[in-house]
């Protein structure tokens, strides 16, 4: 491991940042390095910003570019302690997109299609608690209390805890599963290599996507749209949004007033000027 690795390392550690964010911060910096092959110490802030455009004209996913550009503000101005502007490692520009959300009959018709008996349990459960995927793989078997009703998020998106509600239909779902599977460890979906360590979500995702494709369906759908619908079905029961927040974990208001958009009730209810055509 070079130095300059080792330190900004560290002060990622220091920080207390995510295992998960320090790998990709160092992925996303080695990537450069390998680049411009040399050092990252060694490069200025026009070299920066030639790397930054030969990520647009790769059409680099805006998820990526995001990653990036965190990762080099915190190796040249943390680590390195540049006297740059922070302006001058732009962010770029996120795209508004709205999410997919598929009906609660769609829903239910996704998860029966799911072969394997571990991965539906998995994401049946990721729906009924509106966790993201990570969340769901994770789940520790102390993590269910059955007493209160509720399943502790523990350290979710910004090393944050939360809980959320255990309804009683996935309850009995999980009981039925712990009864079949009867799994060691400390995780609620171990992996099967290896017990101490949870079920990995590429295998997840693959069993979401064989789903889907027994389906037919058009619609560009993600294990992450189970989340979208769960908070968008719970808009369209009456649940107000800053209940959701809290259950979905967000930071942000204006990040759950999105579901504001894609609530078929919200958009249903409202008349066209078309019906205003007496003579059409």
């Amino acid at each position: 491991m070079s130095l300059l690795r080792q330190r900004m390392l560290e002060d990622m550690k220091i920080r207390n940042m995510s295992s998960r964010t320090q790998e990709c911060y160092l992925c996303q910096i080695s990537k450069i390095a390998r680049y411009f092959k040399k050092s990252p110490e060694e490069l200025g802030i026009e070299e920066i910003r030639q790397y930054q455009l030969y990520l647009v004209e790769k059409k680099t996913s805006w998820s990526v570019f995001n990653q990036t550009v965190a990762a080099l503000r915190f190796l040249y101005l943390t680590t390195l302690q540049k006297d740059w502007k922070v302006e001058q490692i732009p962010f770029p520009r996120q795209p508004k997109r709205l999410p997919v959300i598929l009906s609660v009959g769609e829903v239910s018709q996704l998860l029966k299609r799911v072969k394997d008996y571990r991965y539906r349990v998995v994401l049946t459960t990721i729906y009924g608690c509106g966790l993201r995927l990570l969340e769901g793989t994770h789940l520790k078997v102390k993590d269910i209390d059955s007493q209160r009703m509720v399943v502790r998020i523990e350290q979710g998106k910004g090393m944050k805890d939360r809980y959320v509600m255990l309804s009683g239909k996935l309850l009995e779902i999980l009981r039925q599963y712990f009864k079949a599977t009867r799994p060691e460890g400390d995780y609620l979906f171990p992996s099967k290599r290896n017990p101490d360590k949870p079920i990995h979500e590429s295998g997840v995702q693959r069993a979401f996507q064989r789903a889907l494709k027994t389906l037919g369906w058009k619609k560009q759908v993600s294990v992450r749209t189970l989340r979208h619908c769960f908070a968008t079905h719970l808009l369209e029961a009456g649940v107000n949004l800053k209940t959701i927040q809290e259950l979905m974990g967000h930071s942000s208001f204006e990040t759950t007033e999105i579901y504001l958009h894609v609530s078929r009730n919200s958009i249903q209810n409202l008349a066209s000027p078309l019906d205003l055509l007496s003579d059409f």
